[in-house]
């Protein structure tokens, strides 16, 4: 049974924090208190400096010159960065999280950087493992593991070191249904055994309104010279925020239960010609380990194929091979030659600049495809590649700035970003050279209700106009919403 910790005390007075590549300030003028062994839940919408708030709160946002601070950010009374050990958190990235090479020696490296016992530790890693699920040998790699399962590794890594404070960004982001209660089901068995202080952002907020006590909501304010930056809009019991205030918080982009975002009109046409087809497409990561298969399967223009099932059975090995981006471990995929278009007919012996026009992909991770030093740029890069005319580039760049919401970011570094405006970057970026098929992996991650309608609006405006679009996906929106054909990947 785990031991009782000492919850944590968390406070804002008046703090605020701007990046140094941005002009605006990320979070402005937040005060709060977080008394200890509160439950709190963060809403607010995308790009609303949730994510910056946590990462101060956890010591991790850099030194001056990685931006500006102002007022002051407290645990337990001292600056996070001298408050050792009494904060663990979760990133929406679980991979800047992921140190080293096993399973078992990358949950115990929290614990051995605290200097906990060596004859303790490895009973600690065994049930944070047990707490969230991750069935998995202690020395299975840690490469190996799936994005929703590395997000579990990540929080037993944090279960482990028992802080006084859990702060969890976006945890069940990527995981299946399954996944998202056993990791909230773990949360709750370790608050009730440590009682440690929560505080957890996450924009499908219904997952943790039963375990959460208050609810905190953040939104952009202006002090009159146009510098926008983040304050507290709302602050109260779950029932007191939701049910007086749900209405405008839905508006500005909460997800609040009974207020849904307006789903696109179903599709104008039936699907097109086939663009790739497989047959007996087994996939894997490495060579000789299949994941899943065998594969009939057609993807065709102007539909959308939803692919789903848990975590770790292969839909991200699925799609990457379906984009023409790693070999299959047995069968064929090919282009047929509408697509192809005088190449090759297998996507794999493609170059990059054939597959711009031809097949994009957006990964699950954002940062795995930032290249560049701005957002334009950004945008940039696949139409340079390209070799298109200047004046074509920017009506293009700044087209999709404002069709995704991200003008006022035009010339922030993209790292800077939050996890949902990184999200609608890469598929900006994809959709700039304008392909005629698009593979997007958990393409609505991070979004508030808004941009979530918005770029699910955006991808079925895609598909009208005769793009075939892989979505994989656990939001079971989602796919309702672009009437998905859907393929059950099974472990």
């Amino acid at each position: 049974m785990t031991a009782a910790v000492q919850p944590a005390a968390l406070e804002a007075r008046g703090w605020g924090w701007r990046y140094a590549t941005r002009r605006r300030w990320a979070v402005r003028d937040v005060e709060l208190r977080i008394e200890p062994g509160e439950r709190v839940l963060l809403l607010g919408a995308s790009g609303s400096g949730k994510s910056t708030l946590l990462q101060g709160l956890g010591g991790v946002l850099g030194g001056a010159d990685e931006g500006e601070t102002r007022g002051e950010l407290l645990v337990d009374g001292h600056v996070p960065t001298d408050a050792r050990g009494r904060v663990g958190m979760v990133l929406q990235d679980p991979d800047t999280q992921t140190i080293l090479a096993r399973v078992g020696d990358d949950v115990a490296f929290g614990c051995e950087n605290l200097g906990v016992p060596r004859d303790e530790i490895w009973p600690r890693v065994r049930e944070a493992l047990d707490a969230v699920q991750l069935d998995v040998a202690l020395d299975r790699s840690t490469a190996a593991l799936s994005g929703g399962q590395k997000q579990r590794l990540a929080l037993a890594g944090v279960l482990a070191m028992r802080p006084g404070a859990i702060l969890l960004d976006e945890p069940t982001a990527n995981l299946d249904p399954a996944g998202v209660d056993e990791v909230r089901g773990a949360v709750g068995a370790a608050l009730d055994r440590t009682g440690a202080t929560l505080v957890v952002i996450e924009h499908r907020i219904d997952v943790w309104l039963p375990l959460v006590t208050r609810v905190i909501v953040l939104g952009t304010g202006d002090d009159g010279t146009g510098d926008d930056g983040t304050v507290v809009l709302a602050d109260g019991s779950p029932e007191a925020v939701l049910g007086e205030r749900g209405a405008e918080l839905a508006a500005s982009g909460v997800w609040v239960p009974g207020h849904p975002p307006a789903a696109p009109p179903a599709p104008r046409t039936e699907p097109g010609e086939p663009l790739v087809e497989t047959r007996a497409l087994q996939v894997s990561r490495r060579r000789g380990l299949r994941v899943a298969g065998p594969f009939d399967l057609a993807v065709r223009a102007g539909e959308v194929l939803g692919i789903t099932g848990p975590n770790g059975a292969g839909k991200s090995t699925l799609g990457l091979t379906l984009a023409g981006l790693i070999p299959p471990e047995a069968g064929a995929v090919r282009a047929t030659p509408s697509l192809a278009a005088g190449e090759a007919t297998d996507p794999l012996a493609w170059s990059s600049r054939t597959l711009l026009t031809r097949i994009a992909t957006v990964l699950q991770t954002p940062e795995h495809q930032l290249l560049a030093k701005t957002v334009r740029e950004e945008l940039s890069v696949g139409p340079r590649a390209l070799r298109m005319a200047p004046d074509e580039i920017t009506a293009r760049t700044d087209d999709l700035l404002d069709r995704l919401r991200l003008r006022h970011l035009a010339e922030a570094n993209p790292y800077t970003l939050s996890g949902g405006e990184k999200r609608r970057l890469t598929v900006a970026a994809a959709i700039a050279t304008r392909p005629r098929m698009l593979v997007l992996d958990e393409p609505t991650f991070g979004q508030d209700a808004v941009t979530w309608a918005e770029l699910v609006g955006l991808i079925a405006a895609l598909r009208d106009e005769g793009t075939a679009i892989v979505a994989i996906s656990h939001d079971e929106a989602v796919l309702r919403a672009l009437h998905a054909r859907r393929i059950e990947v099974g472990r």
